[in-house]
């Protein structure tokens, strides 16, 4: 793999806040190009996530957004024939230098799938634990730790009577709240969100969203979503991802999500969040 550096460009039109949040980002992606053998499906994408925030990824699909919000995390080499050059800076650090441990990396890095994905014949409150187990982490109060992750995912009051149960027990959208938690037990500094309400109802969706406006008090969010309405609710700044005539992914644009939705300085920016296309 080859590294490169670039600077991140903001949108032309953002305010002198953003651009200062842009400045103190904890995450960020410099010049990511990404191949699937030899086909290139992401090209020169830099952006940046501050701490405490919140990043919406829209864009039509197959644009590449899933497949980037893999890179942030070191997901994306666990694909077959899956290449990458550029930078994901971690404070400050390339994630991707040979002595960064990648498993370090999604400790502090952790992800949410589109599909709830609960270990079913686990127990609600094993299903907290997990990841604790898988990466040999030790707590001093199991029980302390289980109620106060699943607090923060908005479902403890919900689960609280039946901790032994299984997960597979629970509604889809108690299911994802669980696997948020689940995430949360490693004590993420960002979560990442691959379109994690796309198989959820209306109300789910709502204690979701909920739960992410919690969160981006203590973190950082970046979170794919093809819900325009969704992307402006929950997101601080929104980033459109485009591939046209079989180029690669890029984005157009990049700004506060308040500009970007109601005065985009892209006209194909402005025809997408209106429903014209995708």
């Amino acid at each position: 793999m080859t590294f490169t550096s670039t600077t991140a460009p903001t949108n032309a039109g953002a305010d002198a806040a953003f651009e200062d949040r842009i400045q103190t980002a904890h995450l960020e992606a410099k010049n990511i190009n990404v191949w699937f053998g030899d086909r290139q499906v992401l090209k020169d994408i830099n952006l940046s996530f501050p701490e405490n925030s919140v990043t919406a990824l829209i864009g039509p699909s197959g644009c590449g957004k899933s497949t980037f919000i893999r890179t942030l995390n070191r997901m994306h080499e666990f694909i077959p024939g899956a290449g990458l050059s550029g930078e994901v800076l971690f404070n400050g650090k390339n994630i991707y230098d040979r002595e960064v441990d990648p498993i370090e990396t999604r400790l502090n890095i952790g992800m949410v799938f589109q599909k709830p994905n609960p270990f079913p014949t686990m127990s609600i409150r094993e299903n907290v634990l997990a990841g604790l187990r898988l990466s040999g982490t030790k707590s001093s109060d199991e029980d302390s730790l289980v109620e106060k992750c699943l607090t923060r995912a908005s479902v403890w009051n919900e689960v609280k009577d039946r901790l032994d149960s299984q997960a597979g027990s629970l509604s889809g959208g108690q299911q994802q709240r669980l696997c948020i938690a689940r995430s949360l037990a490693l004590e993420p500094a960002v979560l990442l969100m691959d379109e994690p309400c796309s198989a959820l109802d209306p109300g789910s969706t709502r204690r979701v969203e909920d739960t992410i406006a919690e969160l981006s008090d203590s973190m950082t969010i970046v979170i794919v979503t093809h819900n325009m309405q969704q992307a402006q609710r929950v997101s601080d700044q929104t980033a459109f991802f485009l591939a046209e005539d079989g180029n690669p992914g890029y984005v157009v644009e990049f700004g506060p999500t308040d500009a970007l939705f109601a005065a985009p300085n892209e006209p194909r920016t402005e025809d997408y969040v209106n429903g014209r296309f995708g």
